[in-house]
Protein backbone atom coordinates (compact mmCIF):
# COMPACT_ATOMS: atom_id res chain seq x y z
CA UNK A 1 0.00 0.00 0.00
CA UNK A 2 1.40 3.67 -0.66
CA UNK A 3 1.05 5.65 2.25
CA UNK A 4 -2.03 8.08 1.58
CA UNK A 5 -0.31 11.40 1.77
CA UNK A 6 2.01 10.64 -1.35
CA UNK A 7 -0.76 8.90 -3.08
CA UNK A 8 -2.87 12.30 -2.66
CA UNK A 9 0.83 14.14 -4.06
CA UNK A 10 1.14 12.27 -7.27
CA UNK A 11 -2.69 12.53 -7.72
CA UNK A 12 -2.71 16.24 -7.50
CA UNK A 13 0.64 16.62 -10.03
CA UNK A 14 -1.02 13.81 -12.51
CA UNK A 15 -3.81 16.18 -12.65
CA UNK A 16 -0.95 19.22 -13.16
CA UNK A 17 0.31 17.19 -16.10
CA UNK A 18 -3.28 16.29 -17.20
CA UNK A 19 -4.50 19.96 -17.75
CA UNK A 20 -1.53 21.19 -19.70
CA UNK A 21 -2.04 18.25 -22.24
CA UNK A 22 -5.41 19.61 -22.27
CA UNK A 23 -4.63 23.05 -22.63
CA UNK A 24 -1.47 22.08 -25.15
CA UNK A 25 -4.08 20.42 -27.55
CA UNK A 26 -6.60 23.66 -27.40
CA UNK A 27 -3.64 25.99 -28.18
CA UNK A 28 -2.42 22.84 -31.07
CA UNK A 29 -5.54 22.93 -32.21
CA UNK A 30 -5.71 26.40 -32.68
CA UNK A 31 -2.48 27.32 -33.86
CA UNK A 32 -2.70 24.14 -36.51
CA UNK A 33 -5.84 26.12 -38.44
CA UNK A 34 -4.91 29.53 -37.20
CA UNK A 35 -1.83 29.97 -39.03
CA UNK A 36 -1.06 31.27 -42.58
CA UNK A 37 1.48 30.99 -45.40
CA UNK A 38 3.65 29.02 -47.03
CA UNK A 39 5.96 28.92 -44.38
CA UNK A 40 3.17 27.83 -42.03
CA UNK A 41 2.41 24.37 -43.51
CA UNK A 42 5.13 22.12 -42.61
CA UNK A 43 4.45 23.51 -38.59
CA UNK A 44 0.69 23.25 -39.09
CA UNK A 45 0.95 19.58 -40.04
CA UNK A 46 3.74 19.03 -37.48
CA UNK A 47 1.21 20.69 -34.84
CA UNK A 48 -1.67 18.62 -35.89
CA UNK A 49 0.14 15.31 -35.87
CA UNK A 50 1.01 15.91 -31.96
CA UNK A 51 -2.77 16.92 -31.03
CA UNK A 52 -3.64 13.05 -30.89
CA UNK A 53 -0.53 12.19 -28.98
CA UNK A 54 -1.19 15.12 -26.96
CA UNK A 55 -4.35 13.86 -26.37
CA UNK A 56 -3.14 10.19 -25.76
CA UNK A 57 -0.90 11.73 -23.05
CA UNK A 58 -3.98 13.36 -21.51
CA UNK A 59 -6.04 10.03 -21.61
CA UNK A 60 -3.50 8.05 -19.84
CA UNK A 61 -3.17 10.44 -17.09
CA UNK A 62 -6.96 10.44 -16.52
CA UNK A 63 -6.91 7.01 -16.21
CA UNK A 64 -4.00 6.81 -13.67
CA UNK A 65 -5.46 9.28 -11.89
CA UNK A 66 -8.54 7.23 -11.06
CA UNK A 67 -6.70 3.79 -10.57
CA UNK A 68 -4.95 6.09 -7.90
CA UNK A 69 -9.00 7.00 -6.08
CA UNK A 70 -8.56 10.16 -7.62
CA UNK A 71 -11.08 12.72 -9.38
CA UNK A 72 -10.41 13.33 -12.90
CA UNK A 73 -11.15 17.16 -13.10
CA UNK A 74 -13.63 18.29 -15.21
CA UNK A 75 -14.03 21.38 -17.18
CA UNK A 76 -14.95 23.98 -14.72
CA UNK A 77 -11.59 23.77 -12.56
CA UNK A 78 -9.34 24.36 -15.93
CA UNK A 79 -7.28 26.99 -15.28
CA UNK A 80 -4.80 28.23 -18.51
CA UNK A 81 -1.29 28.84 -17.93
CA UNK A 82 0.44 28.85 -21.42
CA UNK A 83 1.09 32.07 -22.55
CA UNK A 84 3.69 31.58 -24.94
CA UNK A 85 1.56 28.79 -26.71
CA UNK A 86 -1.39 30.92 -27.64
CA UNK A 87 -2.18 32.18 -31.41
CA UNK A 88 -0.39 35.20 -32.74
CA UNK A 89 -2.34 38.13 -33.69
CA UNK A 90 -0.79 37.99 -36.66
CA UNK A 91 -1.82 34.88 -38.24
CA UNK A 92 1.34 34.67 -40.25
CA UNK A 93 4.00 35.12 -37.29
CA UNK A 94 5.22 31.21 -37.38
CA UNK A 95 8.19 32.03 -35.08
CA UNK A 96 5.99 32.73 -32.52
CA UNK A 97 4.41 29.46 -32.49
CA UNK A 98 7.47 27.76 -32.68
CA UNK A 99 8.58 29.44 -29.71
CA UNK A 100 5.52 29.00 -28.05
CA UNK A 101 5.76 25.03 -28.59
CA UNK A 102 9.42 24.91 -27.01
CA UNK A 103 8.12 26.22 -24.36
CA UNK A 104 4.80 24.65 -23.68
CA UNK A 105 7.00 21.23 -24.42
CA UNK A 106 9.69 22.18 -21.98
CA UNK A 107 7.00 22.56 -19.65
CA UNK A 108 5.74 19.69 -19.91
CA UNK A 109 9.37 17.94 -20.04
CA UNK A 110 10.12 19.50 -16.24
CA UNK A 111 6.65 18.16 -15.14
CA UNK A 112 6.84 14.50 -16.27
CA UNK A 113 10.71 14.91 -14.30
CA UNK A 114 8.73 16.22 -11.24
CA UNK A 115 6.43 13.16 -11.40
CA UNK A 116 9.35 10.97 -12.00
CA UNK A 117 11.50 12.11 -9.25
CA UNK A 118 8.00 11.82 -6.82
CA UNK A 119 7.08 8.27 -7.88
CA UNK A 120 10.76 7.13 -7.60
CA UNK A 121 10.46 4.01 -5.78
CA UNK A 122 6.86 4.20 -4.40
CA UNK A 123 4.98 3.96 -7.50
CA UNK A 124 6.91 2.52 -10.56
CA UNK A 125 3.49 2.31 -12.60
CA UNK A 126 3.40 5.91 -12.75
CA UNK A 127 6.47 6.65 -13.05
CA UNK A 128 7.22 4.40 -16.39
CA UNK A 129 4.23 5.83 -17.83
CA UNK A 130 5.52 9.61 -16.96
CA UNK A 131 8.77 8.11 -18.65
CA UNK A 132 7.49 7.06 -22.01
CA UNK A 133 5.61 10.79 -22.43
CA UNK A 134 8.58 12.39 -21.36
CA UNK A 135 10.13 11.12 -24.25
CA UNK A 136 7.49 11.90 -26.54
CA UNK A 137 7.52 15.35 -25.19
CA UNK A 138 11.55 15.50 -25.37
CA UNK A 139 10.77 14.53 -29.44
CA UNK A 140 8.66 16.59 -30.17
CA UNK A 141 10.54 19.43 -28.50
CA UNK A 142 13.19 18.67 -30.57
CA UNK A 143 11.33 18.79 -33.76
CA UNK A 144 10.60 22.26 -33.23
CA UNK A 145 13.88 23.29 -32.17
CA UNK A 146 14.86 22.58 -34.97
CA UNK A 147 12.18 24.30 -37.04
CA UNK A 148 12.98 27.18 -34.75
CA UNK A 149 17.13 26.73 -36.19
CA UNK A 150 15.53 26.68 -39.85
CA UNK A 151 13.58 29.82 -39.50
CA UNK A 152 16.59 31.67 -37.24
CA UNK A 153 19.16 30.51 -40.41
CA UNK A 154 16.71 32.04 -43.22
CA UNK A 155 16.03 35.34 -41.26
CA UNK A 156 19.73 36.00 -41.24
Amino acid sequence: MMDPEKQREIVEELKTSYWMEIETVMSYLANSVNLDGVRAEEIKKALAADITEELGHAQVLARRIKILDGQVPGSQEFKASQTALQPPKDNTDVLAVIKGVIAAEEGAIAQYRKLIRLCDGIDYVTQDLCITSLADEEEHRRTFVGFLTEYEKSSR
